[in-house]
């Protein structure tokens, strides 16, 4: 935990870097059982340009990436929502019959009526509460070509708001004609990937990935709990890698506060904790524990158990009044990502308001941001929508497509991995030859406990505070 000790005299913000990596367990690797249900979007729109083909054989390449035994539903939608597979209800064990069964009801779906997203994944959420047993990883995929037209916004966050911590769903754009700042929404409350499939053509091979992906997960449902001091209290908690994604949803669990953070693969994943406070509460100079952060996995039995060592955030205030204490350069970096994410969507929004002059400015700001943290795959794809003016500025292109826009949208959140050296000077003395004994990786954070890279532990020789990765079994 990345956590600066020193507070300001009038500061009223505290804020802490926690960084998570999930592995599996050692010994040979019992498979998670897991649950899918496939939704797919059979509105009238998908009927043009061989849409509706090429996400049915996207669909039946994801029965087939299934392994035998996982608990499967699909579910076709519209301006209303169908179980198309089982035909029993609830979920059906996939074997050789059951799959060839799935893949014929997905093949026979006309296209007709309209897109209400919601129902769909109040669908999905119906056919995982049949699933008895908390412990199984539940994932839903769906895509969509077009806007969720026929229900409100507030119909759709409420279905959300039911959904958030029950199931992951990655969602996935078909073409060019939906918006990204809803698929934004559903796959933040669900803990999911937001992607742009501008050809329909690349969406099997995409589904395959996902279906990949999801079957990896080594931890259900995971929590990020925090013990808050009384003098403090949450401002926020946001994901800051690999996708930034604000977390809204809290449970109070006895004297913890819990926030979910949805199933994991072996991936490392890194949160911003924000803590407010009433500077004349806190005494001058004194060490306080602000919050002590544990990560708990949710059992077979839906219990919650610590799956890490906790970690304290300590503070101190300081006593000169107008002596300001410098951010961290990772907590620096985090907040510059977020502008850079926010510039991006602004560009994408002033567009389709056909701002041309302020998505300029923003575009503008983006490429200078993504320039700075050399975030090299946001870099690339503001300059494929850009052009250098006769100001020597570069614009957004004039006949950039809407899909291109739309991925410019949703790839806002995507935040790389910073170089080393953008994260924290070169280190000197004993820590500048500390590296990893297993992979030779330099650590990124002179009091990191495990190797960001390979997860291993490095050595204690160093003299370390109560910080370092969290580490989920």
């Amino acid at each position: 935990m990345d956590a600066p000790a020193d507070l300001a005299h009038d500061e009223t913000r505290a804020d802490a870097l926690v960084t998570v990596r999930a592995r599996p367990a050692a010994g040979p690797a019992t498979p998670t059982q897991s649950a899918e249900v496939l939704i797919m979007d059979r509105s009238l729109s998908m009927a043009g340009h061989g849409k509706l083909d090429e996400a049915k054989r996207a669909m039946c390449a994801a029965v087939d990436a299934l392994r035998d035994g996982t608990l499967l539903g699909v579910v076709a939608g519209h301006h209303e929502a169908e179980v198309v597979f089982p035909a029993t209800g609830g979920l059906a064990s996939v074997d050789a019959d059951t799959r060839q069964e799935a893949k014929s009801r997905i093949i026979g779906q006309p296209a007709e009526g309209g897109t209400a997203i919601g129902r769909w994944l109040a669908c999905a959420d119906r056919l995982f509460a049949s699933v008895p047993s908390p412990g199984v990883v539940r994932h839903a995929v769906l895509y969509t070509d077009g806007k969720d037209e026929h229900e409100t916004p507030e119909e759709l966050d409420s279905v959300l708001e039911t959904c958030t911590d029950r199931f992951v769903c990655d969602a996935r754009g078909l073409g060019e004609d939906w918006n990204y700042a809803e698929l934004l929404r559903i796959t933040q409350a669900l803990h999911g990937s937001a992607e742009a499939v501008v050809n329909a053509s690349d969406l099997a091979q995409d589904f395959t990935r996902t279906m990949r992906q999801a079957q990896r997960v080594v931890v259900p449902r995971v929590y990020l709990g925090l013990r808050l001091n009384s003098r403090f209290r949450l401002g926020f908690v946001r994901q800051t890698r690999p996708v930034e994604a604000e977390l809204t949803a809290r449970r109070r669990h006895g004297d913890e506060i819990h926030v979910p953070l949805g199933s994991w693969p072996p991936e490392t994943r890194q949160y911003q904790v924000s803590l407010r406070f009433d500077p004349d509460a806190l005494t001058v100079g004194e060490d306080l524990r602000a919050v002590r952060v544990t990560l708990h996995a949710e059992q077979m039995d839906g219990t919650r158990v610590p799956c890490s060592e906790p970690r304290a955030m300590v503070v101190r205030r300081r006593g000169s009044p107008g002596f300001g204490i410098p951010p961290s350069a990772d907590l620096t970096r985090v907040e510059n990502e977020h502008e850079l994410g926010m510039a991006m969507r602004a560009c994408a929004d002033a567009w389709q308001k056909g701002q041309h002059e302020r998505a300029d400015r923003e575009l503008r700001i983006a490429t200078r941001l993504a320039a700075e943290l050399r975030d090299a795959a946001r870099l690339r794809l503001l300059r494929s929508v850009s052009v250098t003016g006769p100001d020597d500025l570069p614009h957004l292109r004039r006949d950039v497509s809407r899909g291109q826009v739309q991925r410019l949208g949703l790839d806002s959140t995507k935040t790389a991995a910073p170089p080393v050296d953008a994260v924290r000077p070169p280190p000197s003395g004993d820590a500048a030859v500390r590296r990893c004994p297993r992979c030779g990786t330099p650590p990124s954070a002179h009091s990191a406990t495990f190797c960001e890279e390979c997860g291993h532990r490095l050595d204690t020789t160093v003299d370390e505070p109560d910080g370092g990765p969290v580490d989920a079994p």
